[in-house]
């Protein structure tokens, strides 16, 4: 089974393109097991994953072609949450979704997608919000 860790934060529209991405997957229904990660950074007042609105709607569209989803909430570093959840599962790929940021705030914010393909030795797939991929 090939396996894939889904970082999903909170956009809707960013977790339904990956999830979307994933479920046109040929053969997904059969042989794809996504695990649906969100890290909440800090989690004080101690929500869970299933009270995530963006991973819900990853979760339907998902189960909805098939496709045997696991659902992950961690605290912490985002980037470094998704690398250990990778490693763990010894997923196959991981699955982000990137948002368009300007060079002065990548390096004021940083990037959760540029520090998790920098770190991790794992193939990375990237989804937009408007359907387009870039491995």
């Amino acid at each position: 089974m090939f396996t894939a860790v889904i970082g999903i934060d909170t956009n809707v529209d960013r977790a339904v393109a990956q999830a979307r991405t994933v479920a046109g997957i040929p053969g997904a229904d059969d042989a794809i097991k996504a695990i649906l990660l969100h890290d909440f950074g800090e989690n004080p007042q101690g929500g869970t994953v299933e009270q995530v609105k963006s991973v819900r709607q990853a979760r339907d569209i998902l189960e909805e072609a098939g496709v045997e989803v696991e659902l992950e909430g961690t605290s912490g570093e985002a980037s470094d949450a998704i690398i250990r959840a990778a490693d763990r599962h010894d997923a196959d790929r991981i699955v982000l979704a990137g948002r368009k940021r300007s060079p002065a705030g990548k390096a004021v914010f940083g990037s959760v997608t540029q520090a998790v393909i920098l770190n991790t030795k794992r193939p990375v797939l990237v989804c937009s919000a408007n359907g387009e991929t870039a491995e």
